[in-house]
């Protein structure tokens, strides 16, 4: 076998030299008593004379990070994913066969040391191996002298080492398992079911956004990766299944930045019988939930902001907002005219091509978007925007719909849902002709998911909520990238 380097040659001769001594270098059976963390926990607070006294024996395992040989003796220490643990290894307590083994074990391989803990005279915890065997032969060494891995795109394309040299990586996705876990029991206690449905669809539907596009060979069928949840769980609703969510996977073929994957994780909900106000109570008390119980503080830090989770949501309008915060005056926002001016000002391309609706929410994503730090739901979205959605009593272009910004990013998405078939149809051919037009993100018309809304679909409020984004503001993690273990990165030349 060819190796990259001589670094790779030196250690493929040790794993030699271990397996001439006798010895399996990837062994299958491990023995472990206590995981790394275990032993600080019993016996951290222990001082020299007591762990004597014990003579407490252990079996342990990890990753060697630091080695210090002298002579006859070593002291060595390893990571096993809970913490570090220093080890010490003597030939005449392990055997001069073992010893043999020891002096063949780079940097980045894996051990297993049975021995007594007791505490060096320069005070630190370790363990006197009287057994040691050798687990696995690394064949690359540990990042940057394992001080820490600085570069970003190498940290994203290598993830693995990135767990490995910066610890508080690990953190931020040991975190976001709790917060996904939170969100799971708070869902079952307000009586949802969680469910799973397809990732690959006949129409790409619940969403204006470009699909990924696949082919089924067996069936000669063009098939689209999800965009959005929404389709089938509005059917299981119809379905008399009256409380659903899901969580799991979107893909769509946009552009990358620092608040945008291809794909990215969703959970969506959709309940019988409730309307845009349940949405919003349930989103801010999940949220609140997942503040309260992973995080010390309601105020949490975000970058160049400190975020305050322990008041009220603020609430206003999109025209409201657009006012505030662009300095408009709102008769501008009733005229087409003044609107398309105001655009124009903003550089809004292809403004002159955009009906009221759809301009209006340009101008506010220009205008007001990045300025909507603290928690803020903004409601009234018009319908050319919505086209899923109930619209407002007594209004023919606004809907029951609010999307909820936090520290300038879109963390959720709620409606009363439209549930009368012959308007949801209404909309569907707008957004078809939108689509002939040349928006490529306009919804298809969903034959399907009609038929199943002429069998009826009950009043309903469903909301979808970002999770990758909600685990950015609950670990001040300002690039998405930073809370997805493997994100998509440009293919390496």
């Amino acid at each position: 076998m060819e190796f990259a380097n001589e670094h790779m040659r030196q250690r493929h001769s040790h794993r030699e030299k271990i397996a001439e001594l006798g010895t399996d270098p990837y062994p299958g059976k491990v023995e472990r008593s206590h995981k790394n963390a275990e032993i600080h926990q019993l016996f951290g607070d222990k001082d020299k004379e007591t762990l004597e006294s014990m003579g407490e024996v252990v079996t342990v395992v990890g990753r060697v990070v630091l080695n210090r040989p002298m002579g006859k003796a070593a002291f060595m220490t390893v990571e096993d994913g809970t913490a570090r643990l220093q080890l010490y290894v003597r030939r005449d307590q392990v055997g001069e066969d073992a010893f043999k083994v020891y002096k063949l074990t780079d940097l980045a391989d894996f051990v297993q040391v049975t021995g007594k803990v007791f505490r060096t005279n320069k005070g630190e915890l370790s363990v006197s191996a009287t057994s040691y065997v050798f687990l696995a032969k690394a064949y690359r060494g540990l990042p940057d002298k394992w001080s820490g891995l600085k570069d970003k795109e190498t940290r994203y394309r290598q993830r693995y080492l990135d767990l490995i040299a910066n610890p508080e990586v690990k953190d931020t996705f040991v975190k976001r398992s709790r917060i996904i876990r939170e969100i799971r029991t708070f869902m079952d206690e307000l009586g949802y079911l969680e469910v799973e449905t397809p990732m690959m669809h006949t129409i790409p539907g619940g969403a204006n956004a470009r699909p990924f596009i696949t082919h089924h060979n067996t069936l000669d069928m063009k098939l689209y990766m999800r965009i959005a949840l929404e389709l089938p769980l509005k059917r299981l609703i119809v379905g008399g299944m009256e409380r659903v969510y899901e969580i799991n996977r979107n893909f769509r073929n946009e552009g990358i930045s620092t608040q945008h994957n291809p794909e990215f994780t969703m959970m969506e909900w959709y309940q019988a019988y409730a309307d845009l106000s349940t949405m919003m109570e349930e989103v801010e008390g999940l949220i609140k939930r997942c503040v309260e119980r992973i995080c010390d503080n309601p105020v949490l830090p975000f970058g160049e902001h400190e975020l305050d989770f322990g008041k009220p949501f603020a609430m206003m309008t999109m025209k409201e907002a657009i006012c505030k915060f662009g300095d408009i005056d709102p008769a501008d926002l009733e005229d087409a005219d003044r609107l398309l001016g105001i655009a124009k000002q903003l550089h809004i391309g292809d403004a002159e091509k955009m009906d009221f609706g759809t301009l209006l929410a340009e101008v506010f994503e220009a205008v007001a978007e990045d300025k909507l730090i603290q928690p803020t739901f903004i409601t009234e979205y018009p319908v050319a925007v919505s086209p899923l959605t109930k619209k407002l009593p007594g209004s023919e272009h606004f809907v029951e719909r609010f999307e909820l910004y936090i520290a300038g990013m879109e963390i959720a998405n709620a409606y009363t849902e439209l549930n009368d078939p012959l308007d949801q149809r209404a909309r569907f051919t707008d957004q078809v002709a939108r689509r002939e037009a040349g928006d490529d993100e306009a919804q298809m018309l969903d034959e399907d998911f009609l038929v199943s809304m002429e069998h009826g679909l009950p009043p309903t409020g469903g909301q979808g909520l970002g999770i990758d984004r909600l685990v950015m503001l609950l670990t001040n993690s300002t690039s998405i990238r930073d809370v997805i273990l493997f994100p998509l990165m440009r293919q390496q030349e």
